[in-house]
């Protein structure tokens, strides 16, 4: 299923404004059930939390910031 640049845009920003806050609020809370670990391991889960979060992600975003493929090039 191949998306347009103008849903991937869309869809990107949605991941980005509801998505990301839901994961991040997931990842603390699972984090929070573990007994407080070190702050290394700590910091070694979140990184790699931070890491799975963004693989799925990865087609969606690319090329996401550059100007429309498909607009026609207006050149004066």
């Amino acid at each position: 299923m191949a998306l347009g640049y103008k849903a991937r845009k869309r869809l990107s920003l949605l991941v980005l404004v509801v998505g990301l806050p839901l994961y991040i609020v997931a990842a603390v809370s699972l984090v929070g059930l573990l007994d407080r670990p070190s702050f290394i391991v700590e910091l070694i889960i979140y990184v790699a939390l931070g890491i799975v979060w963004a693989l799925p992600f990865k087609f969606l975003f690319k090329g996401v910031g550059q100007p429309d493929p498909d607009a026609e090039n207006d050149t004066r």
